[in-house]
């Protein structure tokens, strides 16, 4: 099995920053570029093809859009465009989406919404006029893009962590990312929960290729590094740490935590975060110890290892230390 390395890029840089940053990892050797879709940040598209023009070799895709915010045709259209930029390196991320509340998007039927937007997404992109009903989204007879696309079926992947979406990615995608986890012993887990779809739909489970990807400090100094790290999970521990069913937190942490957070007290609440716990949510330290739990991940059977943001005291620091001391480590 040939294991991928990528990074993972929020979408809150200036217009430039993106293709520096994409050229260095080029250079390096990775060999995935993601941007997130968070909210209020940057719309990845932006991002992506100033990447696509920016380098020849790497895959590139949102991680993840929803379909709740992005109606099917405009992430067809968005995939197409990524795709012909790129020459046909694009991958699509789908996912429910979090924090939709925050603009008033109501989020009924997550999986029948997620499997129905790829649905009508693939048939936009192949041509398809036979149209489509679901219980989420329709698309009338004759209903076709007007431009020609790259591609008819850019990879899918799939943002889950639990044994539903888990399994419709098996049933229907090419990859499933667990984000926000650097947890080598969910590897098994999502392996069990993508088997169940996969066996529904006829397939072989190792089709559908495992990513774990999460926040990312690595520095010379790895205890400036691993405060970093603290400090940026603690801004999303309570969103994944229930998540995680192979993990348990000390009593009450998650609360404490949180209280912190909520008043705006970032290293406060980072300072709390066990080494254990760490871990678990982020790869963090010196090259040599994020090298060493990317290994973990590999030696699990994920198919791609994601380093995420913000990479390291600097983004350009971090990404320069992650191909010239994290990658070489991963390649011998």
């Amino acid at each position: 099995m040939t294991v991928e390395i990528g990074l993972g890029l929020q979408s809150d840089k200036p217009a430039g920053a993106y293709a520096r940053l994409a050229r260095a990892a080029e250079s390096h050797g990775f060999d995935v570029l993601t941007v997130f879709g968070d909210l209020m940040y940057q719309p990845p598209v932006f991002p992506l093809l100033e990447m696509a023009q920016a380098t020849s070799r790497v895959r590139l895709g949102p991680a993840c859009l929803n379909p709740y915010s992005l109606a099917p045709y405009e992430i067809a259209g968005q995939i197409a465009a990524l795709d012909l930029a790129s020459a046909g390196r694009a991958y699509l991320g789908l996912a429910r989406g979090t924090w939709l509340g925050a603009v008033g998007l109501a989020q009924p039927k997550p999986l029948a919404t997620i499997e129905e937007a790829a649905a009508v997404v693939y048939r936009l992109l192949r041509g398809d006029r036979d149209g489509y009903r679901g219980q989420v989204f329709t698309l009338a007879p004759d209903t076709a893009l007007r431009y020609a696309v790259q591609r008819p079926d850019p990879p899918l992947l799939i943002g889950a962590w639990g044994p539903k979406g888990a399994a419709l990615a098996g049933r229907i995608a090419d990859e499933i990312k667990v984000g926000g986890s650097a947890n080598p012993d969910m590897v098994p887990v999502v392996q069990d929960r993508l088997r169940v779809g996969a066996l529904a739909a006829g397939r072989d489970v190792d089709e559908v290729g495992i990513v774990l990807g999460a926040v990312t400090v690595v520095d010379t100094d790895g205890e400036a590094a691993r405060a970093k790290a603290r400090t940026e999970v603690a801004m999303y521990l309570a969103v994944v740490a229930d998540l995680d069913p192979t993990v348990t937190l000390p009593d009450g942490l998650v609360a404490r935590v949180g209280e912190f957070v909520d008043a705006g007290e970032h290293d406060a609440a980072g300072r709390l975060i066990p080494d254990g716990v760490l871990d678990r949510f982020a790869f963090s330290g010196t090259p040599a110890q994020v090298a060493a739990q990317a290994q973990q991940l590999i030696d699990a059977g994920v198919r791609r290892v994601e380093f995420g943001t913000p990479h390291g005291l600097t983004d350009d620091r971090g990404v320069d230390l992650l191909g010239t001391a994290v990658l070489p480590l991963l390649r011998r």
